[in-house]
Order: structure tokens, then sequence, then C-alpha cells
């Protein structure tokens, strides 16, 4: 039996190498140290900047976060200020339930009438304009209720009704789905999860349902940011858009100090004014996905 060889790297003693190879290899390790110190200090450093920068909480709607909008806002304003903002995305309705229990610093929602509440309530200090955008119906590309032909979004929702199609709602008092609801109410109809079969309540967030929606082939609606970032379209696309009903206008609110004592009412306060300023606008208004504008500034200063 041949034996195979195998070939290993023999690697000699120091005391075995020539002066100058000794010399390489001193030359080698210390530079590789001097290497692992700076890595570790930079780390060091990066961490302790990081743990030492200020930040606020923002309770913040899905459709925002999903669209992307935050990855392309946040990092400019945090270079700007030195202020990190953390965001817990949340439907709009439990995102001003979080704020009530002073849970948060500040609020970017959609959903008009119920922040003016917040504010009115005596929760909220101030509520100004940011950004709209609008709301679209998206469905199956063969759109078994035929809604690409109606003329008006309560049109197509009673297309849907008639036709008992799948329809996926959020189901989690989100400002889409409160806009939603207004829909069904300005058309005449009232659909109910629990006897209505074809009516699907996901109570999940903006991507989750549009997942939903196309894995189980029905309607949907989102904002147009949301649908426009949503990489799993499949079969599914707008059938229906363009009604002044499905204006979706969003919201900053600071949150009241004499209601939650713990805020962080200045850091909320420099936030909330950059996104209304001109640079803050700016900003909003540069932000696409797939060369197409997701939201477009209008600001209350």
């Amino acid at each position: 039996m041949m034996l195979q060889n195998h070939i290993l790297p023999i690697i000699a003693p120091d005391y075995l190498l020539p002066f100058e190879s000794q010399a390489m290899r001193m030359f080698q390790n210390v530079n590789h140290l001097i290497i692992v110190i700076m890595v570790m200090a930079s780390a060091h450093i990066s961490r302790t900047a990081f743990a030492d920068m200020p930040f606020m909480i923002l309770q913040s709607t899905t459709s925002t976060q999903n669209s992307g909008l935050y990855d392309h806002l946040l990092p400019r304003f945090t270079e700007q200020s030195g202020i990190e903002v953390r965001v817990v995305a949340v439907g709009t309705g439990q995102a001003l339930r979080n704020a009530r229990n002073c849970d948060g610093d500040l609020l970017l929602v959609h959903s008009k009438p119920d922040e003016e509440d917040f504010v009115n309530a005596g929760y909220g200090a101030k509520r100004r304009n940011v950004m709209y955008n609008d709301f679209v119906v998206v469905g199956p590309n063969h759109d078994p209720a035929g809604i690409n032909k109606a003329d008006t979004v309560a049109e197509a929702l009673q297309m849907i009704y008639a036709q008992q199609s799948k329809f996926a709602t959020r189901g989690d008092d989100s400002g889409t789905h409160k806009a939603e609801l207004r829909l069904w109410q300005s058309a005449g109809l009232s659909p109910d999860a629990l006897h209505d079969q074809w009516y699907l309540d996901t109570g999940l967030g903006m991507g989750a349902t549009l997942n939903f929606a196309v894995q189980a082939n029905s309607y949907a609606i989102s904002d147009r940011g949301t649908w426009i970032a949503f990489a799993n379209k499949a079969n599914h696309k707008i059938l229906f858009e363009s009604d002044p009903p499905l204006f979706n206008q969003y919201g900053v609110v600071t949150i009241n100090a004499e209601r939650c004592p713990h805020v962080k009412q200045v850091l909320a306060e420099n936030f909330a004014s950059w996104l209304v300023s001109p640079t803050g606008q700016k900003h909003i208004g540069a932000y696409r996905r797939n060369g197409v504008q997701l939201f477009f500034p209008n600001a209350d200063r």
C-alpha cells in the first residue's frame, strides 16, 4: 500500500532562523500588536461616544419605518445635532396610547383627528404637519372585483363588498386601519371580521399585512410609501388610487411635560423643529425608492 504524501508547513523556531528573519518576525508581531491595540481603542471610543450620546424615543407609525424613511433621515439629524433617535414603530393608536402612558418623548403618526384629540386632552403640547402622501388599494392583478373600473374609492369598496372578494385589514387601530374604517363608513358599509369570512383581520403592521394579502390573494389598503418600498409584490399591484379621500397626512406631536415630567422635552423639540425646518423638509422630499418620491413635505412651522 502506498502512503499518500502530506505536505505540512514547517515553522522553524526563532533560534534556527537567520538574524534578518528573526528581526522581520519581531517587526511583524509588533505591527500586528499595534493594529490590535488601535482597533480595540477605536471600538472602545466608539462605544463610549455612543453610550454618552443623548437620545430620545420616537413613537411612530409602522408605515414610516417600513418605507425606509428613518434610515434616510435619522443619520442626517444625528450628524447635525448629536442626538440619537430611537424609534418604536407601532400602529398610530398604540403609539398614542404609549405616549399617554409617558412611554416616549415624541410622536410621528398619521391620524390627524386623534392627534388633535391627544393635544386637546392635555397629553400633547403641540401638533404640526410634517408631510403627506396617499393611500392606495392594492390587489391581485386579475382584480376579481373589478375595482380598476371604479370612479371613487367608495365605489371600489362597494364592489369588493358585493363580490365578497378577500380583503386584508390591519385591524390594529393604526392610522391606516382608522383611515380604512372611515372609507368603509363613507361607502355606507361596515364589514366585520367576526361574521364576514372574506374580511380578513391580520392584526399586523403594514408590511406584514401586505405580505399576508399577497399570500392570501386579497385586496388591502396601504399607504403609498410602504407599497413602493414593499419588495414582495408578486402578482399584486395598485388597482385604485388618486381619490381625495385617500389623502394621508402625517403630523409630529410633542408631549406635554406637565403630564409626563420625565419627557425629554428639549431633545424632542429639537427633532420636531428639525423635521419642519427647511433642512428637514428638504431631506424628506429628497427621499426616494426606485426613483419615486414617497413623502411630500408640507410643514406647519
